[in-house]
Formats: C-alpha cells, sequence, structure tokens
C-alpha cells in the first residue's frame, strides 16, 4: 500500500486575487516607466505586447508563486491555514 499524501494547501480565490493583483501593478508601473523614453513613438497595441511578453512569464513563474509562498507562511504561523483540497484514495488491491 502507498503511503497517501496531503495536497497542498491552496488559499481561497479572493487571496489568489490579491497576490495578482500586488505582482501586476508594481510590475505594471515599473515596465511602463522604464519603456517610456523608448516607446514613445510606439502605437499602444506593440507597446502591449511587449510589456506582455516580459511580464507574462514573469510573474507566472516567479513573482506570484513566491508571493503565495509568502501569504502560506504567514497564515500558518497565525495558525489560520487554508483548507486543503480533500484527499482521493484509491481503492487498495488485496
Amino acid at each position: 500500500m502507498q503511503p497517501t499524501s496531503r495536497p497542498p494547501a491552496v488559499p481561497s480565490i479572493h487571496v489568489r486575487a490579491a497576490v495578482t493583483w500586488l505582482a501586476l501593478f508594481p510590475l505594471v508601473t515599473g515596465g511602463l516607466w522604464a519603456m517610456a523614453p523608448f516607446d514613445a513613438a510606439w502605437p499602444p497595441v506593440l507597446r502591449t505586447f511587449v510589456l506582455t511578453v516580459a511580464l507574462v512569464p514573469l510573474m507566472v513563474y516567479l513573482v506570484v508563486p513566491a508571493l503565495l509562498k509568502a501569504v502560506l507562511a504567514i497564515a500558518a504561523r497565525r495558525g489560520r491555514m487554508p483548507q486543503t483540497a480533500p484527499t482521493h484514495r484509491t481503492p487498495s488491491t488485496p
């Protein structure tokens, strides 16, 4: 029989939305500020494309996971861990 492991805790959708905004706002603000000297003559669609090509991977792979990890650590310290997903057991064979 294989040992059952608990799935990781998942914050609520409201916490995830707040974390995403906390990651998005400063990155977009900084990106717009950094691109301003170069993109004055660019069409808005090109500016948006370049900004999103740079920021989406940064957010998805680095910033949001780091912020979620911090949120979970804070919640654990306060004793308010989010509910874990239900465990699914596979039937054991005799």
